[in-house]
């Protein structure tokens, strides 16, 4: 019986080491599992820290990128890219001066048309019927040569004249330089033929030149009217010969002049008294030309004022006209245009007279000198 019990005894002690061994092992068992899982917890925490840290890096990155392109298309553009500077108009169009002189009653002026413009301040200071429609005859030729003056890059070194040409124009009974059929002349023996004696024949030449026709270059000749900004303006040919249709006012035909005396070729052009052509077969001695406006007068009879150029003009609808460039010794620059004279010296006398006594004191002192300006002397 004892060792029944024994045995009992035994089994009971060997089922608690048992009991004990297992539950140290579930112990064991969960400890790992518990650390398992606590790992893979960090792991994943940590997972999401550095996703969200790299998410975070990326958009502000983004950000700084975002901020840079914007500097660099928009802000840095408008820092460091120059700004162009404002072009100046071809021409500021010039108005009534407020103390605008009315010349109607100034018995000392024969021209029943006239604007005087006052270059400086860009104002019409006097005149007659200054804003009037009239027939500029051969002051046409000053636009024709400031048309020729800007596209002459484009132009032939050269024209040929026919007899075709020649003869209508003699039947017209136009001015002209003298230039025969046959003849080949350069485009700056033209320019001069163009204005000194105010010559058809060179002018259609330059036409023809220009654009292929005088239909074509009076194309031309209002488009740039039109860039002037002139409303009171218009040109069917290059010569001046009279067309109902070819018309303009004393005030824009000083705008005109105004323009033309911008340039230094065409200044000096307007601005010669005598010119002789090159060698020709035709004129083995060249052509002496001629202006018909410096002929008629020195351009220093006004004390203080020098004038600097001019175009005249005549055809039986216009009229005597004058156009002329004038500069003062002080430095003041005028315009003065005449139309509708009856008689070949009324408008030279006028421009005298107004140069003289209208142009306001202050603007010239008493005392200038000055002689007949040729490229030639």
């Amino acid at each position: 019986m004892e060792y029944d019990n024994y045995d009992e005894d035994a089994i009971r002690r060997s089922r608690k080491r048992k009991s004990q061994l297992m539950k140290k092992k579930r112990q064991k068992i969960l400890r790992r599992r518990f650390i398992i899982m606590a790992a893979v917890t960090f792991l994943i925490v940590l997972a999401v820290v550095i996703v969200n840290i790299t998410s975070g890096l990326r958009k502000t990155l983004g950000q700084k990128a975002a901020f840079a392109s914007d500097i660099t298309d928009e802000t840095q553009s408008e820092i460091l890219m120059p700004t162009e500077a404002p072009t100046e108009p071809p021409l500021i169009y010039a108005q009534m001066a407020e103390d605008y002189q009315d010349l109607s009653a100034d018995a000392q002026i024969a021209s029943p048309y006239a604007a005087l413009l006052d270059v400086n301040n860009h104002r019409i200071i006097a005149g007659k019927l200054a804003d009037t429609k009239i027939y500029p005859a051969s002051m046409t030729k000053v636009m024709t040569l400031i048309v020729v003056s800007e596209n002459i890059d484009k132009m032939p070194k050269t024209y040929t004249f026919g007899f075709e040409m020649l003869n209508r124009l003699y039947r017209e009974e136009a001015s002209v330089a003298g230039f025969l059929e046959g003849e080949t002349v350069d485009v700056e023996d033209l320019m001069y033929g163009l204005v000194l004696p105010s010559g058809a024949d060179a002018a259609e030449a330059l036409a023809i030149m220009a654009a292929g026709s005088n239909e074509e270059f009076a194309k031309l000749m209002n488009e740039k009217c039109k860039e002037l900004g002139l409303k009171y303006t218009h040109f069917t040919n290059p010569t001046g010969l009279y067309d109902e249709e070819q018309y303009t006012t004393p005030s824009e035909m000083a705008m005109i002049m105004e323009y033309a005396m911008k340039d230094e070729t065409r200044a000096k052009v307007l601005g010669t008294y005598q010119y002789k052509t090159k060698a020709t077969a035709q004129h083995p001695e060249g052509i002496q030309l001629t202006s018909t406006m410096y002929s008629r007068i020195y351009g220093n009879e006004a004390p203080g004022v020098l004038v600097k150029g001019g175009k005249t003009g005549f055809t039986n609808e216009a009229g005597s006209c004058l156009v002329s460039y004038a500069v003062t010794n002080k430095g003041n620059a005028y315009v003065f245009c005449t139309g509708g004279a009856t008689y070949r010296w009324a408008p030279v006398y006028d421009e005298i007279y107004v140069y003289k006594n209208i142009i306001p004191a202050s603007a010239k002192d008493l005392e200038t000198e000055t002689t007949k300006m040729s490229p030639n002397n």
